[in-house]
This record gives C-alpha cells, sequence and structure tokens, in this order.
C-alpha cells in the first residue's frame, strides 16, 4: 500500500476519508495523492471553444490551490508526502483515470454515513467509483481520531471468483493488523446445512496463507441484515465484500446489496473487485 488516492470537495464527510488516509499512509509509509475535480462547462475549460472564459476557470483552479494550501497544514498530515492534483473533468471519470495514472494501491471516499449512499459527497460518484473500480475503495462512514480495526468482518459465500478478493482481504487485514471474520450469511431463501457450509468454506481456504482468522455461518432474513447485524454483534471495525463490476456489488447477494448495505452501515466498508 504505497499509494494512497483521497478524492475531496473540502467537505466534513471528505475530510474524514483523508484522516483515515493520514493514519494508514503514517503506519505503511504511504503516499497520498489528493484529488479534486472541478466539474465546469466546457466554456468555461476550453477557450478555443465559442464563449470560453479561461479566467473563470483560473479563479475555481486558484480556489481549489488555496483549500489544499490550507489542508495541507492539518497537523495529521505531518510528515507525510501528499501530492495535490486538480482536474477538470467529470468526476466519476476523474477518480478513475487518476487512480490508474498514478498507480494507486487504494481509494479513500467518504460519504454521509447512514443519511444515504445517494448522498455521499460528489453525489453518486462514490456509489460508481465502488461498482467499477478494479482498485480497492474504502467508504468512511464517520469521523474516526484513530483507525483502529480489529475485527474486520469479510462476507463471502465462498464462491471461486470471490477468492482474490479475498486474498486482497487478508493482505489489508495484515497491514491494519486486523482479525477476519469469513461470514456466511443463511438465509431462507438459499438454505444451505452447517456441513455443506463448513465444506464450501474448507476448500475455499484451501492454499490460503491465513491465521488469524474464524468462520462464522449468520442466519436472518436477508443477506445485507445478516452482514449488518453480525457486524454489529461483534463491534466490527470494517466490513469488507466484493465487487462485480458494473452487474453490482458482489456476486453472492445477486447484484443488489451495494446501495441498501452501504446505505445503513454505520460503519466502514471496504470492497474487492472480483
Amino acid at each position: 500500500m504505497k499509494k494512497i488516492l483521497v478524492p475531496t470537495d473540502f467537505s466534513e464527510q471528505a475530510e474524514n476519508a483523508l484522516k483515515v488516509a493520514a493514519q494508514l499512509a503514517k503506519k505503511n509509509k504511504s503516499e497520498i495523492y489528493l484529488l479534486h475535480m472541478l466539474e465546469l462547462p466546457l466554456s468555461l475549460v476550453d477557450p478555443a471553444n465559442s464563449g470560453g472564459d479561461l479566467p473563470e476557470a483560473l479563479f475555481f483552479m486558484k480556489l481549489a490551490h488555496k483549500r489544499f494550501k490550507e489542508m495541507m497544514s492539518k497537523d495529521y498530515l505531518k510528515d507525510i508526502k501528499v501530492f495535490e492534483t486538480v482536474q477538470f473533468q467529470e468526476t466519476f471519470d476523474g477518480i478513475v483515470e487518476a487512480a490508474a495514472k498514478h498507480g494507486v494501491d487504494l481509494i479513500v471516499m467518504g460519504s454521509h454515513g447512514a443519511s444515504g449512499f445517494k448522498e455521499m459527497f460528489i453525489g453518486s460518484n462514490t456509489e460508481k467509483v465502488v461498482r467499477t473500480s478494479n482498485i480497492p475503495v474504502l467508504v468512511i462512514k464517520n469521523k474516526h481520531e484513530a483507525f483502529s480495526v480489529k475485527n474486520f468482518v469479510f462476507a463471502t459465500d465462498y464462491s471461486k471468483n470471490n477468492k482474490k478478493p479475498f486474498l486482497e482481504a487478508v493482505n489489508f487485514a495484515k497491514k491494519i493488523g486486523a482479525k477476519i471474520h469469513l461470514l456466511f450469511v443463511n438465509t431462507a431463501n438459499s438454505f444451505m446445512t452447517t456441513n455443506e457450509i463448513n465444506n464450501l468454506a474448507n476448500e475455499f481456504l484451501k492454499n490460503v496463507p491465513i491465521k488469524n482468522y474464524t468462520l462464522n455461518i449468520y442466519n436472518d432474513t436477508s443477506v445485507e441484515k445478516g452482514i449488518l447485524n453480525f457486524a454489529q454483534s461483534m463491534d466490527a471495525g470494517l466490513i469488507g465484500m466484493s465487487t462485480h463490476g458494473r452487474k453490482g456489488l458482489a456476486h453472492f447477494f445477486n447484484g443488489s446489496i451495494s446501495e441498501d448495505l452501504v446505505n445503513h452501515a454505520k460503519r466502514p466498508v471496504i470492497t474487492f473487485k472480483i
């Protein structure tokens, strides 16, 4: 985890994400790429375009750099190498392109928490990034003076295509010093016996270099409720899952859990691409 990308609109939620990113950066000696997207009309950005107004675009650019300067003076960023970037581009496209350009290992984004996934900063762009990013995305819901995760719940159906995301989750858990609790949510609609689930788990964990973990089966009315209730019962510091690209989050959620889970989770969520 050498490079961390943090998109910001200079809101409180974005700063909550930056504070967590700063703690991760200090622990792993990482660099932070702080990205601000200016979604301006083409007429303001391209002076060759009819009616172009470059001075106004420069005004917004200078304002962004002023805010960057204020943010860079924060104590929590001391001794961390931070690169500031302002881009005139659609926010979602800009975040994805910036992540690829700088070769980042993790994207950290802020949200308004339980008020709704659609209410996340910079509109619904967090949802788009979570769904499509090839890079792990950590969504921060609240302020964390100390981002210390002891218990990390990783929800899975033990399918083969969840193996790669799980290995990434194991690696992330090691970096933050967390214990992984693998979770299989059993529902009436897709009920499996304990023996069947344990057999899947044992096959799934073959050749996986992991020691600090537990296996858990939780019965609930839906997968998302099961994840939330299990995480609540053990006061988990982080919830993890795999994403399935544009088809939605997590293969075993049938592509429908992304908004519901992140909407209602009161704790950080990290996603890994299948």
